[in-house]
């Protein structure tokens, strides 16, 4: 298997999601018995990627409480967060999918099988994390692949596979008019 990269920045550099989410920051096949432990399972992949200190984590809690489930924002998905915060030293993601979906009770999107954790200790932070995240997850195949990944590994190589796409590095293979591909 060789050497694993510690995060998806050690393989593309350059902005975007490689940046966000290091390897520490993602849980897979998790358990939690309701939305806090979930919303708390994200959070502490926050704090394990060095990204937040642990008062991060009781904000996004609180502030699902207060505001109610709006952070399940599409059907399987929530979007684990808080206001820019002290309690956050650089914006980044964590990754955490769940052995067995839990109910956040939100009306349509229950239940959810994604937990996204994202801090940013600014607004613009804010704005361009959520960006890079909606177009990550905006692929149904890419979001299914997500849901299967068995390794952290797994789920770095779709950052870097949604990263080469993004800057054109991949181009499919196309027809050089006498009916073969041309892979150049």
């Amino acid at each position: 298997m060789g050497n694993v990269p510690r995060a998806a920045a050690d393989v593309a550099p350059g902005p975007g999601l490689s940046h966000l989410l290091s390897a520490e920051a993602i849980r897979l096949g998790a358990s939690a018995k309701d939305w806090r432990a979930a919303v708390r399972l994200a959070g502490d992949a926050l704090v394990a990627s060095a990204v937040t200190e642990p008062a991060y984590t009781d904000e996004m809690i609180a502030t699902v409480e207060q505001l109610g489930p709006y952070i399940v924002i599409a059907p399987g998905i929530a979007l684990a967060h808080s206001r820019p915060s002290p309690a956050v030293h650089r914006a980044g993601i964590s990754l955490v999918t769940l052995a067995e979906p839990v109910n956040f009770g939100h009306r349509t999107n229950d239940p959810v099988r994604l937990v996204v954790g994202l801090a940013a200790p600014d607004e613009e932070g804010h704005i361009t994390a959520l960006s890079t995240l909606a177009d990550f997850l905006s692929d149904e195949h890419r979001r299914e692949a997500l849901f299967g990944a068995a390794t952290r590994e797994d789920v770095l190589r779709l950052v870097v596979a949604f990263e080469q796409r993004q800057a054109g590095e991949i181009r499919p293979p196309t027809t050089n008019g006498k009916g073969s591909v041309d892979r150049t």
